[in-house]
């Protein structure tokens, strides 16, 4: 084989697990939602058409892409260190917005979940998703 056919099987095999990577942490982003709000996230959104929680997810999942996206991009094309910065930092992205939504929830009256699964649209719900891409983008800056 030559090789840029090589280089071009290594950078597609590259890019799947980048993806997979990308998948289970959004994945990962959905069930810490999920886990945060009463009721089933899947009823909520597909069912219910509930856009409050539609909107939380969406953050989410935007989020996680923002920081493994950073985490990509930094690593060079250096596969492995590349794939393991990205698993690494989405966590932490996680775990940040996870307690950014605990914070948000101490901090202002109500309690959040319940006005995710409400039916009316609410403002607190975009405070918190916007909580969810600033803590994204302030760690794909820390990243890069």
């Amino acid at each position: 084989m030559d090789t840029q056919l090589m280089n071009l099987v290594y950078e597609i095999l590259a890019s799947l697990a980048y993806g997979a990577v990308g998948m289970v942490l959004m994945v990962l982003g959905y069930l810490l939602v999920d886990l945060l709000t009463p009721g089933r996230l899947h009823t909520l959104i597909w069912r219910n058409r509930n856009r409050n929680a539609a909107v939380l997810v969406a953050t989410n999942m935007l989020g996680v892409a923002v920081i493994v996206s950073t985490a990509i991009y930094v690593s060079e094309g250096h596969f492995v260190p590349g794939a393991a910065a990205s698993a690494a930092y989405g966590t932490v992205g996680l775990l940040l917005m996870g307690v950014a939504f605990l914070v948000i929830d101490l901090l202002t009256p109500g309690k959040l979940g319940e006005l995710v699964t409400d039916d009316q649209p609410h403002p607190a719900v975009w405070v918190n998703s916007a909580a969810h891409l600033a803590l994204a983008l302030v760690l794909a800056a820390a990243i890069s």
